[in-house]
């Protein structure tokens, strides 16, 4: 069984798809999402390697290289949807390895039995996320989002049996119907906490952005506690008034002086900067905070103020 990284074009903002007669980022995440779902039924390890949000469109591309790798997948595989000038339509399917070529021919082909246009198998030497892959790695302009052609073809549960099909070479059937097991509700607060947890550039215990989906599970809670640790706070994995508290201070952004400030705003910045965390802003932390001023080009005088807070959450 094979380990596929799928990565859902566009869809973290500010790196966003084209717009036609449909959205890209909603195409590409209904035929992602169904990509992930068959491939774990069929017995594959399928790796969501879609960042939630970026800082650049460069930024945005660079993760989800980095959870391809880190993940040591066998595959890679990039959806996406073309745009062009209203005319053009069909299939093209991106590759630079031999390998990747082995795997983008089948994918194209069964794409192509849906009944769109054959655009072939094409290089892809000028695409980023195929050439900082290290495994066989493939882009699929599924088809165009501005032909009407293509529109009235597409289907996002074709779309993705097919893209399946070709991965695997085996018929992909549809995950077992969950009705009777509604999946829990998101919970608001916990959305928040996992907003600004993600703000703040608190990971989990792997190290990975949360999923802002509004459910605790073990990933926001490593982070939880980890912030908790960072700000000296007695808590479980889960939010309290003390927690929302820190973040508030974090997030207000205050001047902060060095000899002249102490508390949770002070403990963040050591811990993002690496420093000895005691929320007392002394000489030593000053000098880390001129280094790290420095090393971003800004003006060198151990105050955090908006142009340091800029590079710390934004």
């Amino acid at each position: 069984m094979g380990k596929f990284g799928i990565d859902m074009g566009h869809n973290a903002p500010p790196d966003t798809g084209a717009v036609g007669i449909a959205k890209e980022d909603n195409l590409t995440l209904a035929v992602g999402t169904r990509v992930i779902a068959k491939l774990t039924t069929l017995g594959h390890i399928p790796i969501n390697c879609t960042p939630k949000w970026a800082s650049s469109v460069v930024g945005s591309l660079n993760t989800r290289c980095q959870i391809a790798n880190a993940n040591n997948v066998d595959y890679y595989v990039s959806i996406h949807f073309n745009s062009f000038n209203s005319s053009a339509n069909g299939t093209e399917v991106y590759a630079i390895s031999s390998g990747a070529r082995r795997i983008a021919q089948p994918v194209l082909d069964n794409i192509v039995r849906l009944g769109f246009y054959n655009r072939g198998v094409k290089d892809g030497s000028h695409l980023y996320v195929l050439k900082n892959t290290n495994m066989s790695a493939i882009l699929i302009e599924c088809c165009f989002i501005d032909s009407r052609r293509d529109m009235n073809l597409f289907d996002a549960e074709k779309m993705a049996n097919a893209i399946v099909r070709g991965l695997t070479g085996q018929n992909p059937t549809t995950p077992p119907d969950s009705s009777q097991n509604p999946p829990p509700t998101a919970d608001p607060q916990v959305l928040k906490l996992q907003k600004s947890l993600n703000r703040l550039n608190i990971r989990d215990s792997n190290g990975n952005v949360l999923d802002e989906d509004g459910l605790i599970g073990s990933a926001t809670e490593s982070a939880t506690r980890k912030f908790h640790s960072a700000m000296g706070i007695s808590l479980p994995g889960r939010a309290g008034a003390e927690t929302w508290k820190a973040i508030d201070e974090i997030i207000a952004k205050p001047i902060l002086r060095p000899n002249h400030a102490t508390g949770k705003a002070v403990r963040y910045v050591q811990y993002r900067l690496g420093a000895f965390i005691d929320g007392v802003y002394g000489p030593i932390t000053a000098r880390i905070v001129s280094q790290f001023q420095d090393r971003y080009n800004l003006t060198v005088d151990g105050i955090i103020g908006s142009q340091s807070w800029s590079k710390l959450i934004g």
